[in-house]
């Protein structure tokens, strides 16, 4: 079920009827921001190849941990396996393994990789994914920014689905392009979190924001600017039937 707002940010983005002829995307993404030397994984400035499913919830990115490896993220698994697709390391049910984390907790490789798929996924198919089984989507108040109001859209995702958190919101300018996406990092600690999208780039006639910037927000909500967290550029993006 769409909204009317929902309506014109799909058609802005590119249209769901052109969205659905596509079943793969890819993108060279360079990845910084402080997360992950809290994290303890430390993120170097190489570019990495991105992949994810339109359809269904699916992802990875190579290459990760050596040369010639790449991860295999859905919901109900993560693996990080060699090329020709020899496991190197797995779990099942990855969302249980943060079962008490907070934000300074460690992370091991396989639950970067699962960060890294559910929350790439997301913001590739955004704002497309919202038309999945299972997603509700209200229209939310609109905030005012940089002298512009944006209209908002609140996401339920629904059992099964792997994201930030779940509840999350999406704000759109006076275009219906994508401007703000607000939510909570359940698997470290639940801190909240607003990251700005700007630069948007077009592949295969889908429009998508080409940078990322999230910041840590403080109790109140109010957006800490010297803590960016996650940091992505994305380019050379293209969709495959």
């Amino acid at each position: 079920m769409t909204t009317p707002l929902l309506d014109s940010v799909l058609e802005a983005h590119g249209g769901l009827a052109r969205w659905r002829g596509y079943r793969t995307m890819e993108a060279t993404i360079v990845t910084g921001g402080k997360l992950w030397e809290i994290k303890g994984q430390p993120q170097d400035p190489m570019p990495r190849r991105m992949s994810v499913a339109l359809q269904r919830e699916w992802a990875s990115v190579q290459p990760f941990g050596a040369p010639d490896q790449r991860t295999d993220f859905t919901p109900e698994r993560v693996a990080i396996e060699k090329f020709d697709g020899r496991v190197v390391a797995q779990q099942a049910s990855p969302r249980e393994t943060f079962e008490g984390h907070i934000l300074t907790t460690p992370w091991n490789p396989l639950q970067r990789a699962y960060f890294n798929g559910y929350a790439l996924w997301t913001y590739l198919t955004t704002p497309f994914f919202m038309t999945l089984p299972g997603m509700s989507v209200t229209e939310i108040d609109p905030v005012s920014e940089h002298g512009e109001q944006w209209r908002g859209l609140q996401v339920r995702f629904p059992d099964g689905t792997a994201s930030h958190s779940r509840l999350q919101e999406f704000y759109f300018g006076g275009d219906f392009l994508l401007r703000r996406h607000d939510y909570r990092v359940d698997v470290a600690g639940g801190f909240s979190a607003i990251q700005y999208v700007s630069d948007p780039i077009e592949a295969n006639g889908i429009v998508l924001p080409s940078k990322r910037r999230a910041y840590r927000c403080d109790a109140d909500g109010h957006l800490l600017p010297d803590e960016l967290m996650v940091a992505i550029d994305i380019n050379d993006v293209s969709l495959a039937p």
